[in-house]
């Protein structure tokens, strides 16, 4: 069998995730005549059919289904293969060689923790420079995926690890985080029912692979904006502890007796042969 080219995988992506052609030749900046020529080329190619196509729209079959799912992994890794060739080959403003990891982190998650780390990383000989790349909730995966960044800190139960190595480094507990001023904020401890059930609060949503959860609360883009609505009375959010070193003099910190813990990871590709990686990681499970 032939192998493919990334042309196309881009090109069948984008209609089996739009599943219309019309849009998915928008976004790919083309037009669509050249784009459905392209897709039956490769169903040709391929000798299996990946499309169904009627006056409804565009629908995947099992063939469209596998390849959408390869794909997308294939893709991933041809992108950042190519990441992280261009950050090995980097260099300075004086032509020196440039050696850097990109750590991506939550915004705002494991304060404490990524303090020591780095400072306990730059005194190990052969350090690099280390690039903290702040993220949203759920990205952390994504970027290892794709290349924008070497390692990872990540959150189970809210992250999921599967396909990297990785390490524990900390266990915590949950709290909730409310306007300073609420009733609620009196309390020593809360459940998990009373803080997403409570009419005047409703609980802050973060969005997961693009999408909102339902619910009244508002959407939340950044860590900034959840601060600021918390401070205002808007809405109500459920931490790991370790973020209380964030919160501002109008926010409380509530126990959760109910929530499950939250165990901090640090997490990387199963492939890599970094030694500044293997280092890093060296001194996170020493910390």
């Amino acid at each position: 069998m032939e192998t493919l080219e990334t042309r196309e995988l881009r090109y069948f992506l984008a209609v089996a995730e739009e599943l219309h052609f019309g849009r998915a030749a928008q976004r790919l900046g083309m037009a669509q005549p050249p784009l459905s020529r392209a897709v039956q080329q490769l169903e040709r190619r391929l000798g299996v059919r990946l499309l169904e196509r009627d006056r409804r729209g565009v629908a995947l079959t099992d063939a469209g289904e596998m390849l959408l799912h390869e794909g997308r992994a294939a893709l991933d890794a041809v992108t950042a293969a190519a990441r992280r060739t261009s950050r090995a080959g980097e260099t300075d403003g004086t032509g020196a060689r440039r050696n850097r990891l990109v750590l991506a982190v939550k915004a705002a998650a494991s304060h404490e923790l990524l303090h020591k780390l780095l400072g306990a990383y730059a005194a190990e000989p052969g350090a690099v420079e280390v690039e903290v790349l702040p993220s949203g909730t759920c990205e952390q995966g994504e970027m290892l995926r794709d290349g924008r960044a070497d390692v990872a800190l990540m959150h189970t139960p809210f992250n999921s690890l599967a396909g990297f190595d990785s390490e524990e480094l900390l266990t915590e507990g949950q709290i909730a985080v409310l306007p300073a001023g609420h009733p609620l904020a009196a309390r020593a401890s809360l459940s998990l029912a009373e803080v997403t059930d409570v009419p005047d609060l409703p609980l802050a949503r973060w969005s997961h692979d693009g999408t909102y959860p339902p619910g009244p609360g508002p959407e939340i883009h950044d860590q900034t904006q959840l601060a600021q609505l918390i401070a205002l009375g808007r809405t109500v959010a459920v931490f790991p502890d370790s973020a209380r070193a964030w919160l501002w003099s109008d926010h409380a910190a509530v126990p959760l007796t109910d929530a499950p813990p939250v165990v901090t990871h640090i997490v990387w590709p199963a492939h890599s042969r970094s030694l500044p990686l293997a280092t890093l990681i060296r001194t996170a499970t020493r910390l």
